[in-house]
């Protein structure tokens, strides 16, 4: 008796340790956003990244863009379901048209050509601002467009590499040579507050509070104020834009595949962009 009894009991443990761990898993899947996108929903949104024409072919690959987001644990699991969905969709979006490969008549349109390539091609200078003793170039470096985000400029690699753990100054190359430190990268950008800019991931939730110079320049909230983070000097203020066209156009086509509306404010072209 004692003997089942203690078989019993030890079958009870056995069960519930087994419980327990389905739990945890379960608890990690619903924290993580794949359960908000799953690798065909991501297939579906990167039609071609594989594609033979695509430079950037198995380089961004849906398991690392994962383990990249557990970095940043405020990245699209913040909010409502729909404010989650829309950032991701959003952040997404944003690193498609920087890497793009597509053109108008392409196959399955503009915008199913994200991810097709993982750094810049003939770049027109080496983005070093030598005037910037904090993030000193290195010799023969050049901080060209890389990654998703296409990181640029030394001071955006120098504190990208601190706070990621890579040397970004003396080391640009690892950016479009990791797969995993290249969409550490471009989420490290989305969630980072480069003062006077808010970061993109704020906007998106709803948490961006404009100053009274935001005001004086339009940076009303929506996907345009991301725009105008990311490359406003160049993009915004301009009346039909378009590479700000081509930002909406992937967004517009995400939020579809999302199930989620894109929200107000698109564009920037009434914005001034940031000093």
């Amino acid at each position: 008796m004692a003997a089942s009894a203690h078989f019993f009991l030890s079958f009870i443990f056995y069960t519930i340790f087994l419980s327990f761990g389905s739990y945890k898993a379960e608890a990690r899947r619903f924290n993580d956003i794949s359960s908000l996108i799953s690798k065909g929903l991501f297939d579906s949104i990167f039609l071609h990244k594989d594609d033979n024409a695509c430079p950037a072919k198995g380089f961004y690959t849906y398991n690392s863009f994962i383990q990249a987001s557990r970095c940043f644990p405020q990245f699209g699991r913040t909010g409502s379901s729909v404010t989650r969905k829309r950032e991701i969709a959003a952040f997404l979006a944003q690193i498609s048209h920087e890497t793009t490969g597509g053109w108008a008549t392409a196959p399955d349109g503009p915008y199913a050509w994200g991810l097709c390539f993982k750094e810049e091609v003939s770049p027109q200078s080496n983005y070093c601002e030598s005037s910037n003793t904090q993030w000193p170039c290195s010799p023969g470096k050049s901080y060209k467009g890389r990654g998703p985000i296409q990181l640029s400029w030394n001071y955006n690699y120098g504190p990208a590499g601190r706070a990621l753990g890579f040397d970004g100054l003396n080391n640009p190359d690892i950016v479009s040579n990791n797969s995993l430190i290249a969409f550490k990268t471009a989420l490290w950008f989305w969630v980072t507050e480069q003062n006077p800019k808010p970061s993109c991931h704020n906007v998106m939730i709803g948490k961006y509070k404009p100053t009274a110079a935001d005001v004086a320049a339009n940076r009303t909230a929506g996907y345009g104020l991301v725009t105008n983070i990311i490359n406003g000097g160049l993009e915004c203020g301009i009346p039909n834009d378009g590479r700000v066209n081509d930002r909406i156009g992937f967004f517009q086509r995400y939020a579809t595949l999302f199930n989620v509306s894109t929200g107000s404010n698109l564009d920037c072209e009434k914005q001034k962009p940031f000093n």
